[in-house]
């Protein structure tokens, strides 16, 4: 009888064990839930309040006092800029949500972790999942005020959004694998990421016309912006909501469908990738740290 081959204690099998325990991310995601809205009145409840806050603010900043919503005073301003700003919201608040979460995930549950073996990439996915939780609702609210205002997609719109999601959340997830490892080691990961959340709205055209940027700085430097996921991500959920409910809608970017959105799957792929690499390598030591 052969052995078996030895195996490094606290090690995982990577992506493997996520589909072997699905059961146990199931049951993380639902703790994850009733420990965040534990002693809440509102509980989930402020899936809808917070963004909904947001948005106003934003709206009354920048499409009210900063004339981003075109009015016949205003023909350079954006069409129905309402619509516009709050797709870029609901995308951009499931990243900043899901990273924020992860990359805390494995000190948040260090007491778990130090107490029995679980596979360790289970924490940081949870909380991407526990943020697409939150992500459902506003979503729900964005699609009918898209209906509202006349919205019939198309396959090539649902299909853009699906891709914008798809990019953000792989994004999100290796981003959360990385800084959650990194974090164990050097606490200063958390003040990385909180930097970089807070960059995240305004590195992409969330608030404002990505024409802009290409005006502003140039083509070169926009082919650098369009490298950015979050900015493709955001980009096709405007594509997808937003460009068939405005009357007579600026273009979307040039080769955004063709060239960008497979970029940006590719690149969030290897983000992925490279998070489960550096987790992988640290997590042996995971409990001793914590």
């Amino acid at each position: 009888m052969s052995a078996e081959p030895l195996q490094t204690p606290g090690r995982g099998s990577g992506f493997a064990d996520l589909f072997r325990s699905r059961f146990l991310l199931k049951l993380l995601v639902a703790k994850e839930l009733k420990v965040r809205y534990r002693g809440s009145v509102l509980g989930l409840l402020w899936s809808y309040v917070k963004p909904a806050v947001q948005f106003v603010v934003f709206y009354v900043a920048l499409g009210v006092f900063l004339n981003m919503e075109r009015s016949p005073g205003n023909p350079s301003g954006l069409p129905n800029y309402a619509i516009y700003l709050f797709s870029g919201i609901v995308l951009i608040n499931f990243f900043t949500e899901a990273l924020g979460n992860a990359s805390r995930s494995i000190v948040g549950n260090g007491g778990l972790i130090k107490k029995i073996y679980l596979p360790r990439q289970l924490f940081p996915v949870a909380s991407v999942w526990v943020s697409g939780v939150h992500f459902v609702p506003q979503i729900i609210i964005l699609l009918v005020a898209c209906l509202f205002n006349g919205w019939r997609p198309g396959l090539m719109q649902l299909a853009a959004a699906v891709a914008g999601f798809l990019i953000v959340a792989l994004l999100a997830t290796g981003l959360g694998l990385l800084f959650g490892a990194v974090n164990v080691y050097f606490r200063d990961a958390e003040n990385l990421v909180d930097m970089l959340l807070m960059i995240a709205t305004w590195a992409s055209p969330v608030l404002y016309s990505w024409i802009m940027v290409r005006d502003k700085l140039g083509e070169t430097f926009f082919t650098v912006y369009q490298l950015n996921p979050i900015t493709v991500g955001v980009e096709a959920f405007h594509f997808a909501f937003w460009l068939p409910t405005a009357d007579a809608a600026e273009a979307v970017p040039p080769h955004l469908l063709s060239v960008w959105i497979p970029v940006g799957l590719a690149i969030s792929g290897l983000v992925l990738l490279t998070g489960q690499l550096v987790f992988r390598r640290l997590e042996g030591r995971f409990a001793q740290e914590l």
